[in-house]
């Protein structure tokens, strides 16, 4: 596994103006220390102060709104979380997140099918979240149009003298936010826990959730060569109520309002995961390094569907894996070179039950399953600075993913049972020219893949029972060139890309939280991402960050629901999005800060027959920080959709009741205090 980290773009408004200074926070793409302007590639990193940030950090979309080329909408549905795509990757999603892959302490949270979930990274203890855009995400395999990782905070050296810290807060839509944290320890272990509990009655009719978290972390260096670190992560959610879609006209009448069929069926989800996992550093010499990891887990989800028959979905799933890799650096011509060879394993378990829903309730069993998924990948990748002025990157990842479905509901009927396995090889260059001290110029190359989830396998087309094992994995060639200029006070990114992928998975079909997919044949995704920041003096802070993306069907397709032509939008992705920030220190203890969010029109299915219409929206927020007691203490307040604008925050791509549009909230209010002592 390759931890790819840091390259310089806007920070988010979560960065306050004391932080600056750890924006040099570097690892490069070949686990060796470098600077993140160096990195050859788009790669974000996000520094989190989780005392100082002006918001109740419950979803990763309030940190990450401002990175260029990523979307992430929070649904105001916590049964299907977080929105999440990069560069036109993910779109198609209707629940979890695809086409992105998701690590949290290097512990992946995205399965060996792809499937991957963004609701349980803990924010109240993260220090940094990256994330790599282009063909270097290639290397991480399955599923990866780009990646995303969290890492948590390491424990204090502060022997007998712990850190405590609480953390409260209320908005509007009766939303209310707890959390306690305690960390210390010294040179050889240290440790800590943070724990968290948020509720909400939820902006839309019939969307009330609750949710709680555990994220512990156990540093200990037995050695100067060892470095142990162990990661437990419990996550349960007992309750997350499912509003569903609304129409275009149920939007425009009322967009807080529930469909009917909603209540009838009481559409709601309950998660709960426990995971735990092993991180080794060893340094074997002074020129090389081993890294591994092991990892094990649990989930568990109940979902109800809207509508009786096979209305109701159960999975009981248990996952791990492991992973090693070895670093080794050394000089030719006195120059760097680096290179690291790895493999990983991976592997889930679960058996998927269907019962038919009665007003909320099971019924009668309809569907019995036990299904697996596996991946067995290599991996290897040099970089190589060649002369003073030139760096040049290579790596080829092997991947091999097989999924398994034993029917044991209808034992005798071998077509509803089965196994299909994927195989691919995503080789990666790239090239970096060091035009002067404060300029970069990059181009990159490369090859991936992405493999249907079990998910979207579950169903076939026409309602035939088994496994939908003819869906094929979609495939892509992806280019970048990019350019990093830094001058005195100003940052600026920029970044034009290309990806072509053939047998793209779309969604042909979506319907009461039910989706099945089928293979396009061509499609395209091009566009530019740009970002520039700047610190001025007196302790003002500017940040833009601009996104224009080309997403559309190169090849006619026969959807579910008629001919999709060639040169149609892609769904759910815009073709223009951009990101303001303005923060000011009013006096030293004193901040405010003004954003603007803005996206162009977007299309809510393969046929374009229907769109959002485009919107900007005002978020403000104020802090004031002081000691009380002997604690540093924190008050803050943000007024979020400052001038109450009614829009759609996300939407269901291809959803067959054309059910699109998930609304999102309006003037919202939230306020909170924090303490450490």
């Amino acid at each position: 596994m390759f931890l790819v980290l840091a390259a310089a773009a806007p920070i988010s408004h979560a960065q306050e103006t004391t932080n600056q200074a750890l924006s040099e926070v570097v690892i490069s793409a070949s686990r060796a220390e470098q600077r993140r302007f160096d990195a050859p590639g788009a790669i974000d990193a996000v520094q989190v102060d989780p005392f100082r940030t002006a918001s109740p950090l419950v979803n990763l979309s309030e940190l990450m709104g401002g990175v260029a080329g990523l979307q992430i909408r929070d649904r105001q549905n916590f049964a299907q979380d977080l929105q999440l795509s990069v560069r036109g990757f993910g779109t198609r999603s209707t629940f979890g997140v695809r086409g992105v892959r998701i690590l949290i302490d290097g512990i992946p949270a995205t399965m060996p099918d792809g499937q991957g979930q963004a609701a349980t990274a803990s924010l109240m203890s993260a220090k940094r979240i990256e994330l790599l855009r282009g063909p270097l995400a290639q290397l991480y395999g399955n599923a990866a149009g780009g990646v995303l990782q969290v890492f948590t905070k390491d424990p204090p050296v502060t022997p007998g003298k712990p850190d405590y810290s609480l953390s409260a807060g209320a908005g509007s839509d009766g939303q209310r936010h707890v959390a306690a944290g305690i960390a210390g320890g010294s040179e050889t272990l240290g440790g800590l826990l943070d724990v968290s509990r948020y509720s909400t009655d939820g902006f839309r009719d019939h969307s009330a959730a609750r949710r709680e978290q555990l994220n512990a972390k156990v540093v200990a260096k037995p050695s100067a060569d060892t470095t142990l670190t162990g990661i437990v992560n419990l996550f349960n959610q007992p309750l997350a109520e499912d509003p569903l879609g609304l129409t275009h006209a149920q939007f425009n009448q009322n967009p807080r309002q529930v469909i009917a069929n909603a209540l009838a069926f009481n559409t709601r989800k309950t998660i709960e995961q426990n995971q735990a996992g092993l991180v080794v550093e060893h340094k074997l010499s002074a020129s090389d390094t081993l890294n591994a990891r092991v990892y094990g887990g649990t989930r568990k989800v109940d979902q109800k569907l809207a509508f009786q028959a096979n209305g109701v979905v159960n999975l009981d799933r248990t996952y791990g894996g492991v992973g090693a890799s070895w670093t080794h650096a050394m000089q030719v011509n006195q120059l760097p070179v680096r290179w690291t060879v790895g493999v990983e394993a991976d592997q889930l378990r679960e058996t998927r039950k269907g019962f038919d829903n009665i007003a909320g309730n099971n019924g009668a069993l309809r569907r019995n399953e036990d299904d697996t998924a596996r991946n067995t990948d290599v991996f290897g990748q040099i970089d190589w600075t060649f002369t003073p002025d030139w760096q040049a990157i290579a790596g080829v990842r092997a991947s091999r993913v097989r999924f398994g479905v034993d029917d044991r509901f209808n034992p005798a009927a071998s077509s509803t049972s089965g196994s299909v396995q994927y195989r691919n090889t995503s080789p990666v260059v790239g090239l970096v020219w060091h035009a002067a001290d404060t300029l970069n110029v990059y181009a990159n190359l490369g090859t991936g893949f992405e493999t249907p989830t079990l998910a979207e396998s579950a169903y076939r087309p026409g309602g035939a029972p088994g496994p939908n094992f003819a869906l094929k994995p979609s495939k892509s060639t992806q280019g970048e060139i990019g350019v990093k200029l830094r001058s005195g006070l100003h940052s600026f990114d920029a970044a034009l890309f290309e990806a072509r992928s053939k047998d793209e998975i779309v969604s042909s079909q979506s319907s009461g939280g039910r989706a099945i997919f089928q293979n396009a044949d061509r499609t395209t995704r091009r566009g530019l991402e740009a970002s520039w920041s700047a610190n001025w003096a007196g302790g003002l802070d500017t940040r833009l960050a601009y996104t224009l993306l080309d997403a559309r069907f190169k090849s006619p397709y026969a959807g579910a629901q008629g001919l999709v032509p060639v040169g149609n939008r892609l769904p759910g992705a815009p073709r223009h999005s951009l990101f303001a920030d303005v923060q000011a220190s009013i006096t030293d203890s004193v901040r405010a800060g003004l954003e603007m969010r803005l996206e162009s029109k977007t299309y809510v299915n393969d046929l374009n027959s229907d769109a959002a219409p485009g919107y900007a929206v005002f978020n403000a927020r104020l802090s004031r920080e002081f000691r009380f007691n002997g604690a540093k203490m924190l008050l803050y307040g943000r007024i979020d959709n400052l001038f109450d604008k009614t829009y759609a925050g996300s939407l269901i791509v291809n959803d067959t009741n054309a059910r699109f549009f998930e609304a999102a909230p309006g003037r919202r209010l939230f306020v909170g205090v924090r303490s450490m002592f």
